[in-house]
């Protein structure tokens, strides 16, 4: 949080604003903002998409200033949850594909030089590459190595729901970042299959009102529609990895599952306009009018 004397401190972070109720994260507001915007954006200067200067940098700046202020938070994971809905949507309403592919190779560029400025970073990438190591099990890796050890303990069918003892203070986080561990715990590998499908069913279903409203010529309304499906899709794959130990740690809750009051609360609104819009393409569908 940009404004001194505001902003909450949690493991050396600042990410909230404390509101009594709640403790709110602009982070979260930010990535529903990243749909509507990039929506917008690519509909009204949908002639300039094969331009780089007309086309691209304009979001490319936008995506910057806020990346700027995600990062000094710090919060990297959703920085990159804010890029990927951005330029998701960019490519989605047609950008030129070399420019889209340039846009890549900066990007991986660009996490590769965060990663390599920051010793933080840096270390829970080593941690990543070898969690078990004795030095990495006991302090960057200990999240990683315990939330193994939760799938572990679930096997096929888990040991029962409420049953976890990794969540009683041993897995940190596990009511958030690391809840898809508590499930395999729980509900072992059937149950972690169960909520993949869920979520693949979830991002297939938001694309498929995205390209119905897109049939109709509302634009703004299918890429509005497949950006939330960018952005639950992408943040449940890194949570998932993350919890699997497929991808460094980040603090990114899991969409629609994890305990927070601002993330459910945003993702609450994105599905709220998902089903507005199918509300809206199925009047049209039967010839009524909005």
């Amino acid at each position: 949080v940009l404004i001194p004397g505001v902003g909450k401190g949690v493991n050396g972070a600042k990410r909230w604003i404390p509101l009594g109720l709640m403790n709110f994260q602009p982070s979260e507001l930010m990535k529903f903002a990243a749909v509507i915007f990039a929506a917008s954006y690519t509909v009204q200067r949908q002639e300039y998409l094969h331009s780089f200067v007309k086309g691209m940098l304009p979001m490319g700046i936008a995506v910057a200033l806020v990346g700027g202020l995600l990062m000094a938070e710090p919060d990297m994971g959703a920085f990159v949850v804010v890029a990927l809905i951005a330029f998701g949507i960019l490519f989605l309403g047609g950008i030129n594909a070399k420019l889209f592919g340039g846009l890549i190779l900066v990007g991986l560029m660009s996490g590769a030089i965060m990663i390599a400025l920051s010793p933080f970073r840096r270390g829970r990438m080593l941690a990543f590459m070898d969690p078990w190591q004795v030095d990495n099990a006991a302090n960057k890796g200990y999240q990683l190595t315990h939330s193994l050890m939760a799938f572990g303990r679930g096997e096929w069918f888990g040991v029962g729901l409420g049953g976890s003892v990794e969540k009683l203070h041993y897995l940190p986080e596990a009511h958030t970042d690391f809840i898809m561990a508590v499930i395999g715990e729980e509900l072992g590998f059937i149950g972690v299959v169960v909520m993949i499908f869920l979520f693949y069913w979830i991002v297939r279903r938001a694309f498929l009102i995205g390209r119905t409203a897109l049939q109709l010529d509302r634009s703004f309304a299918g890429l509005a529609a497949k950006g939330v499906a960018i952005w639950i899709g992408w943040q449940a794959f890194i949570n998932m990895g993350v919890n699997l130990g497929l991808l460094p740690t980040k603090g990114l809750t899991l969409p629609l599952v994890s305990y927070g009051g601002s993330g459910i609360l945003m993702n609450a609104v994105a599905v709220a306009m998902l089903l507005r819009i199918d509300y809206e393409n199925r009047i049209l569908m039967r010839g009524g009018k909005l």
